[in-house]
């Protein structure tokens, strides 16, 4: 059947966002002399909810407070983010979607005003039908705005694209579809492991598809 609906993550997804990612936790991590990771150990840990993929890269929560953190987090990313462009591939598979005449929606863990302030400097905000994002910095889950939107609009055919297994997790919880895409915040090792299509590239949904 063909889908009716594309739901897409943003920050790893849509958005090259890793190396600022990446860039902006090591600076917290070296502030409270913690040992800083490279990008393999990055996508080999890195995952929702975000507080838990801090404590395992160091942080302690017993000392400091994580509101407090994600903080920090949220203004050195923005000052760190502003020139991030879209992940290789992505506008042409936009692009074929909509040529197909499916409805696009973003559906992210990202705070809404900092989605927004990322994604139109994109060019290509008018491309969803809807952007779907939380009201805080904590990044703890997605998933009951995913399960939301479903009962709301009770798509005919849905297919979530994300770069995460908690991308996974919310389209199992959403009863959708999913494909993966390993050049985001984790790796293919750990993507592969779900049981779904991964691709090396947003490229190659077109030929998934």
């Amino acid at each position: 059947m063909k889908y009716t609906h594309v739901i897409w993550d943003f920050n790893g997804t849509i958005l090259d966002d890793v190396s600022p990612c990446i860039d902006v936790l090591n600076a917290l991590l070296k502030k409270r002399s913690l040992e800083c990771v490279d990008c393999e150990q990055y996508k080999k840990v890195f995952g929702f909810p975000i507080k838990d993929y801090y404590v395992k890269v160091g942080f302690d929560f017993s000392k400091e407070d994580y509101g407090v953190l994600a903080d920090e987090w949220a203004k050195l990313y923005r000052e760190a983010t502003p020139d991030c462009g879209l992940c290789k591939g992505v506008k042409e598979a936009i692009d074929y979607f909509k040529s197909k005449g499916m409805t696009q929606i973003i559906l992210s863990a990202t705070e809404k005003s900092l989605l927004q302030e990322q994604l139109v400097p994109l060019g290509i905000a008018s491309y969803f039908s809807e952007t779907l994002a939380l009201d805080n910095l904590y990044a703890v889950s997605k998933v009951e705005l995913g399960k939301e939107w479903i009962k709301r609009n009770k798509p005919q055919k849905a297919i979530f694209i994300g770069d995460t297994e908690h991308d996974f997790e919310t389209a199992a919880a959403m009863g959708v579809d999913c494909v993966l895409i390993a050049n985001g915040h984790q790796n293919k090792e750990r993507l592969s492991l779900l049981g779904v299509p991964v691709m090396n590239s947003a490229s190659d949904l077109i030929k998934l598809f």
